[in-house]
């Protein structure tokens, strides 16, 4: 089944860029709400972890602009699995029509792809110490944000 939304003016661009928004958005929440509840590990310091990826350790001294690299960072990558899901749709219209069956595996795919590609890759320093509650949280969330993807790629397909 497939819903309709009334006509809208506006470009596949913003759809894009709103569900990167919203995707990096819902994403640090829930990052600063399990690390601040677990660790009392406040957000600057969350946004400073992901900056590490670019700065290395630096990005832990280096206060508030490593934190704005950080959510800057954050943003471009959720806009771009965004945009990933997006292009994949463009050639097979199931993506974007059944968002649900579709976004759940590819939510799984962005987990395994961070996980074990991105951030090993970077330059963050390397987990010593693995939390299950945070993976078993994170892989059911990032299954949740790749419906997210799914939505808003069928949005910026549909009026876009």
């Amino acid at each position: 089944m497939t819903t309709t939304f009334p006509a809208s003016r506006h470009s596949p661009w913003y759809w894009i860029v709103l569900g990167g928004i919203t995707l990096g958005t819902l994403d640090l929440l829930f990052a600063c709400t399990f690390w601040g509840v677990l660790r009392d590990v406040a957000p600057e310091r969350i946004l400073q972890s992901i900056a590490a990826g670019v700065q290395g350790k630096a990005a832990f001294e280096g206060g508030i602009a490593s934190a704005a690299l950080g959510a800057a960072c954050h943003y471009l990558i959720a806009t771009m699995m965004v945009l990933a899901y997006h292009l994949a749709s463009t050639r097979w219209a199931a993506l974007a029509e059944r968002v649900v069956l579709y976004g759940l595996p590819y939510g799984l795919l962005l987990y395994a792809a961070m996980t074990y590609v991105v951030v090993p890759l970077s330059n963050a320093p390397q987990p010593t110490k693995v939390y299950p509650s945070w993976t078993v949280a994170s892989i059911i969330m990032h299954a949740l944000f790749g419906v997210i993807c799914a939505w808003f790629a069928r949005r910026a397909r549909q009026y876009g």
